[in-house]
């Protein structure tokens, strides 16, 4: 896949001389790859003002125009998918598969949500019930107007366009925040809108770092999607608090895989090292914490830290991952090693010698205390903490016993096990016998519990968490019983006393 990708292309920066900039910067080297003019209050308010009106535009298409105008702007990424992926990989420093594999995904997302947004948010009828028969019952769903977005750093396309393409298909227009790690990234997305349709401004970009975040959820827009750490989520919800903006909130995870005595041990010890190191750990639902059943956790923790020490870290095309695209997490990831070993916890693979200015070795630990931070916060990094339980029963207490709950995944040889266990785990989104599984499903929603977040994207449920719900009833004859006037007749109130205590008061 290396071949298809073409050299970084980075957008051109738009703006005048003596404007505040920001510079886009290559994690590998701390090059610049370009500077951004950088969006204050008021070149926010007036992309929410151009998006206010391009969203009437985009409204008036109706479904069926949106499904067309959508399906165009995938071929658009899908066609040039390789110039993509490389600001992708310029700005993260992720290996250029990983960065080509981002867009797939995200193209997927806007596919499915351009075909299946008619079908999940037409209006449709109701029972009206007994009561209210005389009454044609419907419902639908409505834009909410225009959705600001905030997105994140590891999947710079693929967790944002989660938001994207179902807030567009939804009939809203969009003003992207991208992170200011990851400005090229949402240029050339709304780039590549307006090189569609130049003079309805439905999707565009402002670039800044966290004063252009409050200044979009000061602006007016009607809801906020945010992807980012819980502390940093808890401070936008007050910014929207102050004009009961809503918002869908997706945070941090402390993902939890559970093996049990009966797993595919080869396979489980794969999914771990692609969950946990893979994007240098950066994945938000990836693997961080492992619960193995007593009887085979020497064979996977041999089997997991065979794949992890064949892993290297780099800036070239052989890499198995790149650098910490933020570096100061680069802190996070060693503070939470030391406090592992310091508390008894052995390392199997790497240690505190593997973190280096930029890059961060495959650390495995194993009897890590369960009041570490290595086992309580999210590490964002090339680590995996593995620990013995007895059985599923004792993994599921462990794994639950957290404030996050994004993501979980299962491994076990009983699929109805495994289903059940599942359904135990405090999580948004759990796999069995696999990580990561979702991901790829669009029309499975996505989101967490706790202090993972809340609400959804993805999926029906992400169509509507971009709508407002709008019901209406018809009143197709008079009622025969008149209880909606200010002259009620005894006999009407008779016949309905009668009728509550014949349908409803029976035990």
């Amino acid at each position: 896949m290396t071949e298809q990708v073409a050299d970084a292309r980075i957008p051109t920066p738009r703006g005048g001389q003596g404007e505040p900039t920001l510079a886009s910067l290559d994690p590998r080297d701390d090059t610049v790859l370009a500077e951004y003019p950088v969006a204050g209050k008021g070149e926010v308010a007036a992309a929410v003002d151009r998006a206010r009106a391009a969203a009437h535009w985009w409204d008036v298409q109706g479904f069926r125009g949106r499904r067309q105008w959508l399906l165009e702007f995938k071929s658009v990424i899908a066609s040039r998918a390789g110039e993509l992926a490389a600001v992708v990989s310029a700005e993260t420093g992720k290996p250029a598969d990983d960065a080509l594999l981002e867009v797939m995904l995200a193209v997927e997302h806007l596919d499915w949500a351009a075909k299946h947004a008619q079908k999940v948010l037409r209006r449709r009828t109701v029972p009206s019930g007994l009561v209210s028969a005389n009454q044609a019952s419907s419902v639908g769903y409505r834009p909410l107007g225009v959705v600001g977005v905030i997105g994140p750093w590891n999947y710079p396309v693929y967790t944002p366009m989660g938001s994207i393409a179902y807030a567009l298909a939804a009939g809203n227009a969009v003003v992207f925040k991208p992170s200011e790690l990851t400005p090229g990234v949402g240029v050339w997305l709304a780039d590549a809108w307006q090189a569609m349709a130049p003079m309805q401004p439905v999707l565009q970009t402002v670039v800044g770092r966290g004063e252009t975040g409050t200044a979009l959820c000061r602006a007016g827009v009607d809801k906020i999607a945010f992807t980012g750490s819980t502390a940093t989520a808890k401070k936008v919800m007050a910014v929207c608090a102050e004009t009961l903006t809503p918002m869908v909130a997706e945070c941090g995870g402390k993902d939890a895989m559970l093996v049990d005595a009966d797993a595919d041990i080869d396979a489980a010890a794969d999914f771990a090292a692609f969950g946990g190191l893979g994007n240098g750990g950066q994945t938000c639902a990836g693997v961080e914490r492992v619960y193995v059943a007593e009887p085979v956790y020497q064979r996977f923790l041999d089997a997991v830290a065979e794949r992890a020490a064949a892993l290297r870290p780099g800036g070239g095309p052989t890499a198995s991952y790149g650098p910490m695209t933020m570096g100061r997490q680069v802190q996070i990831v060693r503070d939470h090693v030391r406090d592992a070993l310091a508390g008894g916890a052995r390392a199997v693979v790497g240690g505190l010698d593997s973190v280096h200015e930029r890059y961060v070795d495959p650390v495995v630990l194993a009897e890590v205390p369960e009041d570490s931070t290595a086992m309580t916060e999210e590490t964002f990094g090339p680590t995996l903490a593995v620990n013995k339980v007895v059985d599923l029963d004792e993994g599921v207490r462990r794994a639950n016993a957290s404030r996050y709950g994004l993501g979980a995944s299962v491994f076990t040889a009983d699929k109805d096990r495994g289903r059940a266990v599942a359904e135990r785990l405090h999580a948004g989104a759990v796999t069995i016998n696999s990580v990561l599984g979702f991901a790829g499903v669009p029309a499975l929603p996505f989101g967490g519990v706790g202090d993972s977040g809340f609400g959804r994207i993805h999926g029906a449920d992400g169509l509507r968490e971009f709508s407002t719900v709008k019901s209406v009833t018809v009143q197709r004859f008079p009622a025969p019983l008149n209880l909606l006037t200010m002259t009620r007749k005894p006999r009407d109130m008779k016949v309905s006393a009668w009728m509550l205590k014949t349908r409803h008061g029976r035990r």
